[in-house]
């Protein structure tokens, strides 16, 4: 891990794996918000190709404490990453909450994309009320505890690592199988960021402006059993130029978790589209 400043000195925690290759470096975006990184798996899917960046948001994970939390400055500091990391343009690729921020940086930073990848993103239109009545669905086994542990206004680490198990689970296609899927980022010994997650903010509109901007190869990438629907990533992809959509038969919010073989040959694809240099 390296601690790398921003321009305001607030520091980034990133972490580098692969070698320099003929295609421009990748950057991970991972999702919450608040979370941290969690995307070594998928980087594991690409880095023989190139040089792969991940990091902790800002205020999140091992990254300082502290904001400001917004989409710009998130933007901003991906700009910065960049910057410090010396190139001229990398491939941006973002899951979920992650997804969303990989698009607006690719909008507002063209020159500097040569690729878009938008993992298991919200898209646009109502996603909440199916992604809420298919979560219900899928936790009803275990809800009883899960509310118990939700009501507790302190928990044990075990307590904690267990509703994060159980809130996590029903993300997976098989909610019993992704009580254990779930467990090695549910053991991270690292607070959610609640203040990030309830700042950073976006509307349809918003998706729909940086969608319309973007300039380089896009892939959408998003698993037929996520809850968040993949209808609504549909209809993103459908309003940005050029894009291709990959469904992901049999997975769910983390799709290379369950599909790996599946999500590595668009992201390859995406990746090897250009050439560096």
């Amino acid at each position: 891990m390296r601690l790398t400043p921003m321009p305001d000195g607030h520091r980034l925690a990133t972490w580098t794996t692969g070698s320099p290759g003929a295609h421009p470096p990748v950057v991970l975006v991972h999702g919450g918000p608040g979370l941290w990184d969690y995307l070594a798996p998928l980087a594991a899917l690409i880095d023989d190709l190139t040089l792969v960046h991940r990091y902790d948001q800002r205020g999140c994970g091992r990254s300082d404490i502290g904001g400001p939390y917004s989409m710009s400055q998130y933007v901003a500091d991906l700009d910065a990453l960049r910057a410090a990391a010396g190139y001229d343009r990398w491939t941006v690729i973002g899951h979920s909450f992650g997804a969303t921020l990989a698009l607006a940086y690719a909008s507002g930073h063209p020159s500097h994309t040569a690729g878009l990848g938008y993992v298991s993103g919200v898209g646009i239109g109502d996603w909440q009320t199916p992604f809420m009545r298919e979560r219900a669905r899928r936790g009803r086994p275990f809800a009883a505890r899960l509310g118990d542990l939700e009501e507790r206004t302190v928990r044990t680490a075990a307590e904690e690592t267990e509703w994060r198990q159980l809130h996590w689970a029903t993300d997976y296609a098989d909610a019993t199988q992704g009580i254990e899927l779930a467990r090695p980022m549910a053991e991270v010994d690292l607070a959610i960021n609640t203040r990030a997650n309830k700042a950073l903010t976006f509307t349809d509109e918003d998706c729909v402006a940086w969608a319309a901007s973007v300039t380089c190869p896009v892939t959408f990438i998003h698993g037929t059993e996520d809850p968040r629907p993949l209808d609504n990533a549909r209809q993103l992809a459908d309003a940005t130029r050029g894009a291709q959509l990959r469904p992901v038969r049999r997975a769910g919010h983390l799709p290379w978790i369950e599909q790996p073989d599946e999500v590595a040959a668009p992201l390859r694809t995406l990746v090897t589209a250009t050439h560096d240099g």
